[in-house]
């Protein structure tokens, strides 16, 4: 076992024994993650105290643990949990887990975002559950009169082999609720782990199958009226004046006014992003009431001026200038393609790369786009507001309940003690959800109606509002010398209003004459994160051009990436590579292995890739047959190495749903804008992936190793675009650059 200080000691350990029945509850600000709640042999106890950032463990041996982190579909509600309970050495079917609400006093890290919950949680969920052990273990141990190091803990059982005694948790857990937290415990080794790695139900199934309220459309209070926005119609546009005189009488309308969502002279927080601060609402009794209105108010829009915002970012604070305008998507891509031919910022260079392409003997050159993305989730925006002079009830889901509490608290004028925000399960997030001006809006609307009131968007009020994948663009050059080996390697890419560029990942350290140039442009197109940021461009953009280079080369695709690996790991060049190429290297093997890569029927056209990011590794191979003259996803072999799998099934789960995601993008989907109107407001002409085109069979293997877990929400979305795009080449014989690859001629 690994001995480990706690580091937590009585100012982060709250004990009570005043539970119902005795019982010990430890309430512990370094958990950052776990929820869940299984379907419990035990009955409850009569008296169960619900405390935010706690593991309790009731007088009938059943524990219930708080979650602080959102849940967006990523199954952190289950498998958070099982870090937990394998630790305490829990009996699986004895634990409870509920979903906490906001408490900066004990939480930290209360977000859903980057693909972080398991990696961030992973030392701080196993110290809960293997202090809670060792106090258990004293309290048997003093109950007992036997020695600690006698009593070995089992599927919620303490035993002590020697005298015959044997006792669940729960008769020792008003006990265990006095003693000292210990200064140090020892965790598993990984070896004897009986809960990780094995797979366990989503704790949530059969809620979410059968229809049960879990999700923030679904919260409901008495006396809640419905709200809903207007916002300017074209992006450089803002509010003027509005004619409420003909929807103040239609039947349930409470009332229509304007709001602005942040006051003059606010540093906004990253998560503020919003293109429109100043929009109409109007709310009503039911939603169907409210939707009429909508239609008939007159509201008018004026052209907006370029304004400069301050804003609070990871890295501090900035100025960020919103042009005036109104944009069009055809400006955006010739803007883009100005850029080829200007200076950019340098943000690395190995060796001489100008220099050997004057040398070279052959220059492949290529250039990919890709345009905005809308989110699109599931459950379009939503959040109950009911605010008071004495407090604000905030409930619905939002990925950032902990910076969004900031926001409320400046725009109310209220004490962030005061503001109660409670997390609903989310029916999708992909990042929209980080950024909870929604939620804002939703307060300020109640604090005006002295109501408890529901927001709800439209599905056009969300897509046409902001928040989208930017749009970008990479150019590509690779120099090879006579005998085809790769000899300088040159990437230029940027986007509206950021750049993809990771400059620091493969193929970086492994080409000895490298250069990396970024750009960015302005526009007050509101954009933000989007499942994999930037990776979900650029690894599509990297994994094609490196499949042409090794066509030119005469080289198989998968050995050509792992000559290229094999030099990064012999002799790296320069010091800021951020990956490890052995663990790269090993999802290829690995998927050349699964896919019998060499071994193919003449009707499979094959396409690879691999990508590294958010801190785990995975690589593709995916098949398609050509089907009366249509390409058809037949099978994507996927292997991964992201560290320790806590829950083998929901991992696969995972992996898929990310798989499927980016081939749909990928193939189908785009945003674009005339006089700065989107020109897909719903799914009509959105278009996003069916059914009948998902691939027939995925399959996904997993690195075995006793890594410390790393991400996996994100990181099989981009790789798979490249292989999407190198397989479509061998069974049409034309290679893809512009995204979506449906409208690519």
């Amino acid at each position: 076992m690994n001995t480990i200080k706690t580091s937590i000691g009585r100012r982060s350990f709250i004990k009570r024994s005043t539970l119902a029945g005795g019982g010990i509850m430890l309430s512990f600000n370094w958990l950052t993650s776990c929820d869940m709640t299984p379907n419990q042999v035990k009955a409850l106890p009569k008296e169960w105290f619900k405390i935010n950032g706690f593991l309790k463990i009731g007088e009938n041996g059943l524990i219930t643990i708080m979650s602080p982190n959102p849940e967006i579909g990523q199954n952190v509600k289950t498998s958070m949990p099982m870090i937990v309970a394998e630790e305490l050495d829990a009996n699986w079917d004895d634990v409870i887990v509920e979903q906490a609400p906001l408490n900066t006093s004990i939480f930290n890290r209360q977000i859903a975002g980057g693909s972080q919950s398991i990696r961030q949680g992973w030392n701080s969920l196993r110290m809960a559950g293997a202090t809670a052990r060792a106090m258990l273990v004293a309290a048997a141990a003093q109950n007992w009169g036997v020695n600690e190091n006698e009593i070995i803990t089992s599927k919620g059982q303490l035993i002590h082999k020697a005298s015959g005694n044997k006792s669940g948790f729960g008769p020792m857990a008003s006990l265990a609720s006095e003693m000292k937290v210990p200064k140090e415990v020892s965790l598993k080794e990984i070896s004897d782990f009986k809960i990780i790695g094995t797979s366990r139900k989503n704790v949530d199934g059969v809620k979410i199958i059968t229809g049960q309220p879990l999700y923030g459309l679904d919260y409901s209070a008495d006396k809640m009226l419905i709200a809903m926005i207007i916002h300017p119609p074209a992006f450089g546009m803002q509010f003027k004046s509005m004619d409420t005189s003909q929807i103040k009488n239609m039947p349930g309308i409470k009332d229509v006014f304007s709001i602005k969502t942040q006051l003059e002279d606010y540093t906004k927080q990253w998560c503020d992003t919003d293109s429109f601060n100043e929009i109409a609402v109007v709310v009503g009794e039911t939603t169907w009431q409210v939707m009429q209105a909508k239609k008939e108010l007159e509201v008018k829009w004026e052209l907006a001026p370029e304004k400069t915002e301050k804003v609070q970012g990871w890295a501090g604070e900035f100025k960020a200038t919103i042009p005036s305008g109104l944009e069009n998507s055809s400006d955006h891509m010739k803007l883009m393609a100005s850029m080829e031919n200007k200076k950019a910022k340098v943000v690395r260079q190995d060796g001489s790369p100008e220099a050997m392409f004057k040398k070279a003997v052959k220059i492949i050159e290529r250039t990919y786009t890709c345009p905005y993305l809308a989110h699109n989730t599931m459950e379009p925006m939503n959040f109950f507001a009911d605010v008071t002079d004495e407090k604000a009830t905030l409930v619905g889901p939002i990925q950032t309940p902990e910076a969004m509490e900031k926001s409320v608290s400046i725009r109310l004028g209220m004490p962030l003690e005061k503001i109660d925000i409670q997390m609903t399960r989310m029916g999708g997030g992909f990042g929209r959800r980080l950024y909870g001006h929604f939620l804002t809006e939703a307060a300020v609307i109640s604090k005006t109606m002295k109501s408890p009131i529901k927001l709800i968007y439209t599905r056009e009020d969300d897509m046409s509002q902001g928040s989208y994948r930017p749009t970008y663009r990479a150019t590509y050059r690779a120099a090879l010398d006579k005998n085809n080996n790769l000899i300088a390697f040159h990437v230029k890419a940027g986007g509206i209003p950021e750049s993809p560029l990771a400059a620091n990942r493969f193929p970086a350290g492994a080409v000895d004459h490298y250069l990396a140039e970024s750009w960015e442009l302005k526009s007050n197109i509101s954009v933000g994160a989007f499942r994999a940021p930037r990776s979900n461009f650029i690894a599509g953009a990297e994994q094609s051009f490196l499949d042409e280079v090794a066509e030119v080369a005469q080289k198989d695709p998968i050995q050509f990436r792992l000559d290229l690996l094999k030099k990064a790991k012999e002799k790296p060049v320069g010091e800021n590579n951020d990956y490890d190429a052995s663990r790269y290297a090993g999802v290829l093997e690995l998927v050349r292995e699964k896919s019998n890569w060499g071994n193919l029927s003449e009707e499979i056209h094959r396409g690879v890739s691999a990508y590294f990011c958010h801190n785990s590794y995975v690589a593709n191979v995916l098949d398609i047959k050509v089907e009366n003259g249509n390409p058809i996803v037949d099978k994507i072999y996927c292997t991964v190495d992201c560290g320790i799998v806590i829950n083998p099934d929901a991992a696969k789960n995972l992996s898929e749903g990310g798989l499927i995601d980016g081939i749909g993008h990928a193939l189908y989907s785009s945003m674009s804008f005339k006089d700065g109107v989107p020109e897909q407001q719903n799914f009509d002409t959105y278009r996003l992936i069916r059914h009948s085109e998902v691939p027939k069979k995925i399959q996904v293997d997993f690195v075995q190793n006793d890594i410390a877990p790393t991400g996996l929400g994100e990181p099989t979305f981009p790789p798979v675009i490249g292989a999407l795009a190198n397989a479509l080449y061998r069974a049409s014989g034309r290679r893809y650059y512009n995204q979506p690859f449906i409208t690519d001629k």
